[in-house]
């Protein structure tokens, strides 16, 4: 019921998750220890953002899930506008960020398989990589847990190769926002937050 006690309960709940959980995603130094730190060699862009988990039993791609299904709706509207803009100049369609199939089991994804707009590169429990590739630039994106001294966490990265002078156009626009969507969309998928 909406106005009832255990609903303004929750209600409260997910203020103070969100205050807290905005306040604990931070921009961090990309992981050296994990794969996609060898990627970094020549990249024209990266970054790298942590959160905390509160369930650190999950693998790194049930945590890609959970984030990519929690996706903000103006973040795939910004992906709609996105895909008309560079539709003109020739550059892929790559559909919305939290476009997955919500029946296909954690276990059934292979390496090659399609998730959101990236398709699996490799995948082991501690770190996911994700590529998107075309003639512009190439993206691999980290999904990795990280072990603190008093938390389990998780990294997400990108890292991005520019090859030409469209890639680089498209970057220049792309980075600012970028460095948006990520942490919002990590806020959406901390325990708690209801789906978007």
């Amino acid at each position: 019921m909406k106005g009832s006690p255990s609903a303004v309960v929750e209600t409260l709940r997910f203020y103070c998750e969100l205050f807290v959980m905005t306040s604990s995603i931070t921009a961090i130094d990309v992981p050296p220890s994990r794969r996609i730190s060898r990627e970094l060699q020549g990249a024209d862009f990266f970054d790298s953002y942590e959160m905390p988990l509160a369930h650190g039993g999950r693998s790194a791609l049930d945590i890609y899930l959970k984030i990519i299904a929690k996706t903000p709706s103006w973040v795939n509207f910004l992906m709609a506008i996105r895909n008309r803009i560079v539709a003109v100049l020739g550059l892929k369609n790559l559909g919305h960020l939290g476009s997955l199939n919500q029946t296909k089991e954690t276990s059934a994804y292979r390496v090659g398989d399609r998730v959101g707009i990236f398709s699996l590169l490799s995948i082991s429990d501690d770190e996911i990589i994700l590529v998107d590739s075309d003639k512009h630039l190439d993206v691999k994106v980290s999904v990795c847990k990280l072990a603190r001294e008093d938390r389990q966490s998780v990294a997400v990265t990108t890292v991005v190769h520019i090859h030409n002078l469209l890639g680089r156009i498209y970057m220049l626009f792309v980075a600012p926002v970028h460095r948006r969507i990520v942490p919002a969309t990590l806020v959406r998928a901390a325990d708690g937050q209801p789906d978007a």
